[in-house]
């Protein structure tokens, strides 16, 4: 048992009041996604924004550790965090964790410019077509077997920088990406005038969905992962859960920019 966990026993034990007992924390180990997960923005962004506040609703603080995304999850199935956070379901990721209820759907589109209409209803469309791409990136395995097939080429960087500089410079034609990523890295790192130039198709490529997961070497994650999904269903009964992507979609996540020095006569 955590150090804090029984700390908490104890003073249920000796009859401590609640109130001069601590109320109890959860360490949550995360990697950085904007706008989704990021310690750049506003609550940390609108995933952990959304986390706290069904976790405070069940009696606990939350802290997040932002970690790069392998550490996040090794340190977390270890037990050195309380849970993790967000991932897809991944078969091989059962042996280490539970998953929550859905917590976010990610739709992929393809991004690209507004000089260049597109249209597709299926993947032979695109064919001929050269996309921009991350590496190792994973689209789903219906998307990822078409690539298999060469009917299109898709070049791969390392960044979502790359890949808009691409397509600005029309280098490629398309670029895959989740939706609201792809919107927020234009506003992190390119001019109003060059994010004018780019849309999205609206037929989404892929929605995956993302989890909350709590490892099972921790005791406490059987009863913590019931009492987190109630509370979700609840957040969703009652629109509060769409309310946080409406504030996420009207740019509230953003952090304050910075207060200059008054100019100096």
């Amino acid at each position: 048992m955590k150090g804090k966990n029984l700390l908490l026993v104890l003073c249920l034990l000796l009859g401590v009041p609640a109130q001069a007992s601590e109320q109890p924390e959860l360490t949550i180990s995360v990697g950085d996604w904007p706008p989704y997960l990021s310690s750049e923005l506003k609550h940390n962004g609108v995933i952990a924004h959304l986390i706290s506040d069904l976790l405070a609703d069940e009696g606990y603080r939350v802290s997040f550790q932002f970690l790069p995304w392998p550490r996040a999850y090794s340190a977390a199935a270890a037990g050195r965090f309380d849970g993790t956070a967000v991932w897809m379901h991944k078969a091989e990721r059962e042996a280490d964790f539970l998953f929550s209820a859905p917590l976010l759907d990610e739709q992929f589109v393809f991004f690209h410019l507004k000089s260049q209409p597109f249209n597709w209803r299926s993947f032979a469309d695109l064919t001929g077509m050269k996309l921009g791409g991350g590496l190792e990136y994973s689209y789903g395995p219906e998307f990822d077997a078409f690539l298999a097939s060469g009917n299109v080429k898709m070049e791969r960087v390392s960044s979502d920088v790359q890949n808009f500089e691409k397509l600005l410079r029309e280098r490629i034609v398309l670029y895959p990406q989740e939706m609201n990523v792809g919107y927020a890295a234009l506003r992190n790192h390119f001019s109003p005038e060059d994010i004018a130039l780019i849309t999205h198709h609206p037929k989404p490529l892929l929605i995956n969905r993302s989890f909350l997961m709590l490892p099972k070497s921790l005791e406490s994650s059987p009863a913590l992962l019931q009492r987190f999904n109630k509370r979700l269903q609840r957040y969703r009964d009652s629109g509060r859960y769409q309310r946080y992507f409406d504030d996420l979609q009207q740019g509230k996540y953003q952090p304050e920019p910075p207060v200059l020095p008054a100019k100096q006569n």
